[in-house]
């Protein structure tokens, strides 16, 4: 079912068979889909992007997928995400209906944000999903303003906060950073760092290029993170919320990925090379998981097959879906606007 294919940790056997890295059969099975299911998606959205199918800034994430899975598997569904403008995957592996993401996209009624917030500003209040933020970094301070609100509630969660490279160098994360270490706020900071602001590679946006030492002047803890494993994304994300549980406050990953496309679809990609790009897919996270799962025999060929046709047939379905929403009527502009819903306004 599409509402369950994402993100929806199931639990598991204890007994299950375990690899080398501790992680069940059970684990890597939904790895293989729900990253498969990222990938696809995205794969689509690049294809229906350039038929002009839908407008605005589309950012694919194809090539992070472990980033998002690792977490998973490693945070509570009561816990808490916010993210940048690359969010179309975020939704997805957190359990949203496909089709709603699709339909977001598209900018129908039945999108996550009723099809007012387009491909750059995804949420889902039902599954924790606080955005989706187009302003670069802006989501940074959010993040620990979320993870305030659940101190002063005496609320037991955690709130995921994601930027780039590129946000990681704006003001307001030294600001964030003092007072989330001050306030020892449970909020996990994650660079998903793709090695690229933009054009702007790292090593040419600043002297500091460990950027797990952006924590330091703060004595936050902080660690580099092999982005292209979700074992190791999950290791370190657990390793940051039982911290952040425990009253203990913020940690800083720098969770070292990348992403295959461009920064957007208007990117030629002219400041990386083919060999640069060919050399990290062959770190492939999905590949990677399929060769655990194959050298397990956890799978056969013919079922590893029938997940890859279920996830074909989820995406045209949340094209379909998408393509026969209605658009949102055009009294839509005035609501959600303010709480108090009949708060006067003019209008013509």
């Amino acid at each position: 079912m599409a509402t369950e294919i994402a993100g929806k940790k199931k639990a598991e056997n204890k007994s299950a068979s375990k690899t080398t890295q501790g992680f069940s059969k059970e684990t890597y099975i939904r790895w293989h889909r729900e990253m498969l299911l990222m990938r696809k998606f995205e794969e689509k959205c690049g294809q229906l992007y350039i038929q002009q199918k839908f407008g605005g800034f589309c950012h694919l994430y194809i090539g992070q997928e472990a980033v998002l899975s690792g977490m998973m598997e490693a945070i509570r569904p009561t816990d808490r995400v916010i993210t940048a403008y690359r969010d179309h995957a975020h939704p997805l592996v957190m359990g949203t209906d496909p089709k709603l993401v699709m339909a977001e996209l598209y900018g129908k009624a039945t999108g996550t944000s009723k099809g007012k917030g387009g491909s750059m500003h995804m949420f889902d209040k039902e599954r924790n999903l606080f955005g989706g933020h187009g302003i670069v970094g802006a989501q940074i301070p959010m993040g620990a303003g979320i993870a305030f609100a659940d101190k002063y509630r005496g609320e037991d969660h955690v709130t995921v906060t994601f930027f780039g490279d590129g946000a990681a160098r704006q003001g307001a994360l030294f600001e964030t950073f003092n007072m989330a270490m001050t306030w020892k706020l449970p909020v996990i900071f994650i660079i998903e760092n793709n090695q690229y602001a933009m054009g702007t590679s790292v090593e040419r946006t600043s002297n500091v290029t460990d950027l797990s030492k952006l924590g330091l002047s703060f004595e936050m803890p902080s660690e580099s993170v092999d982005g292209m494993s979700p074992e190791a994304v999950a290791e370190a994300i657990a390793r940051a919320a039982a911290r952040a549980r425990s009253g203990e406050g913020p940690t800083l990953l720098d969770i070292q990925t990348y992403r295959y496309k461009g920064h957007s679809m208007s990117d030629p990609q002219k400041y990386r090379t083919k060999e640069e790009v060919a050399e990290y897919q062959q770190k492939d996270p999905i590949e990677h998981v399929l060769r655990v799962i194959r050298e397990n025999k956890w799978m056969t060929e013919d079922e590893i097959e029938a997940v890859e046709a279920d996830i074909k047939h989820i995406v045209e379905e949340s094209v379909k879906f998408a393509e026969e929403s209605p658009l949102p009527a055009a009294d839509e502009i005035y609501k959600d606007v303010y709480v108090q819903q009949d708060y006067p306004y003019v209008s013509d």
